[in-house]
């Protein structure tokens, strides 16, 4: 499958929303393109613009990715065994 990435971007060329939880970066047609942090740190590396074809390849490093929030966290649920009966 051919990918038709426009670009190799460094992340921090790019913005980060806090409140959408997304970076972006100016597209050529005028829009921009946009990836999740939670799909960064499922290992995705493609930003796609909504608006036209173009995607671009976000070159970053996972440790470098801003922390989930405390409340935001999917922890796994820890099991409690009782000692006795």
């Amino acid at each position: 499958m051919a990918e038709n990435i426009y670009d190799e971007i460094e992340i921090e060329d790019m913005t980060f929303d806090s409140t959408l939880q997304l970076y972006h970066y100016p597209c050529p047609c005028g829009d921009r393109f946009e990836i999740n942090i939670d799909d960064l740190r499922d290992g995705e590396e493609i930003a796609v613009c909504p608006s036209c074809s173009l995607q671009i390849r976000v070159i970053f490093d996972q440790d470098d990715l801003p922390k989930p929030d405390g409340g935001n966290q999917q922890a796994q649920p820890q099991q409690v065994v009782a000692a006795g009966v």
